[in-house]
């Protein structure tokens, strides 16, 4: 079996607001439209999650609504240690899992730290390392449940950042 992990980082968020607290930023509207380019990417890559985990944080669930509605079957978690979580938290997050395919949502520099340590080999894209706003990469394991994955079981599919996308 081949489990499937789809790992996004949420789209640009709004500064503007000095008042808000870190967790309220929205996203801005290149986010919006970087999140709607996500999702278009991930219905052409024929990727469908069967359940989203989301850190909570409002930049978060505005990236996942942005292309939510390419997904109408699929359930959304939250899943508070993923917010400003580190790799640990989100390797932690996804092996209580038991969806074949899972999509996270979450923040830098864990889920940087996290793509790095997880794929075997890293996609040949020059923003991998830095794993801008919006940046995409799905990963696929060779094994039955997500409590086998370990760090540099993965296979890199495909990355994307939205300025690679014509839509973003």
């Amino acid at each position: 079996m081949t489990l499937t992990l789809i790992l996004t980082r949420h789209a640009k968020s709004d500064w503007d607001d000095p008042a808000l607290d870190d967790y309220d930023r929205p996203l801005n509207a290149r986010g919006r439209r970087s999140a709607a380019a996500i999702g278009s990417w991930l219905v052409a890559q024929d990727l469908q999650p069967d359940v989203v985990l989301l850190s909570g944080a409002r930049r978060t669930v505005e990236t996942w609504e942005g292309m939510a509605s390419r997904f109408p079957e699929t359930s959304v978690e939250t899943v508070g240690k993923l917010y400003l979580g580190n790799a640990a938290a989100i390797l932690s997050a996804l092996r209580a899992q038991s969806a074949p395919t899972v999509m996270v949502i979450c923040h830098n520099p864990g889920i940087a730290d996290f793509a790095r340590r997880m794929a075997r080999t890293p996609p040949d894209h020059p923003r991998f390392g830095d794993y801008p706003t919006a940046a995409t990469t799905v990963m696929r394991f060779d094994v039955q449940t997500w409590q086998e994955i370990d760090w540099s079981s993965a296979a890199a599919a495909a990355f994307t950042v939205p300025r690679d996308l014509s839509e973003a």
